[in-house]
């Protein structure tokens, strides 16, 4: 596994999170990569989630949805909540580690049109990050005795 992981979480594992594991690994920086997974993983991907990818030249992550393990947890540098961040569906444990929630809605209601726009403000998300990600790296290895893992 690499040292530095973007951790994707969500309910079903279905859409969203499996979407920005997409994107982020299509163009990780270096020495990152992404995985996604659900506290209550549904039995398979949203029917949708792989034509809307191929919609814009990305395959979906290679495995179905998954559950949500502390060792992700505890390994991931970086954790995102996909907006489900509830206390009936996510385990106590999420909120005593740091991580970032993007409030998106879940796109099992949203029309095809709808599904694309959330696609799409991922996609802006996930290149935030991403930029994020590379700036944080850079002035951690131009500080003086510093060694990024």
């Amino acid at each position: 596994m690499h040292s530095k992981v973007v951790l994707f979480i969500c309910v079903g594992n279905s859409g969203r999170s499996l979407m920005a594991e997409a994107m982020f690994n299509a163009n990780p920086p270096d020495g990152w990569t992404a995985i996604s997974a659900g506290t209550s993983p549904a039995s398979s991907a949203n029917p949708r989630t792989g034509p809307m990818l191929r919609e814009i030249g990305l395959d979906p992550p290679p495995h179905p949805p998954q559950l949500l393990t502390p060792d992700m947890m505890t390994q991931a540098r970086v954790r995102v909540t996909m907006g489900c961040l509830d206390d009936a569906s996510c385990p106590a444990r999420l909120k005593t580690l740091e991580l970032r929630d993007w409030s998106l809605p879940d796109p099992v209601r949203l029309d095809d049109d709808g599904f694309r726009q959330l696609r799409d403000r991922i996609a802006g998300l996930v290149k935030g990050l991403r930029t994020e990600l590379v700036i944080t790296d850079r002035r951690a290895a131009a500080l003086p005795g510093s060694h990024s893992r």
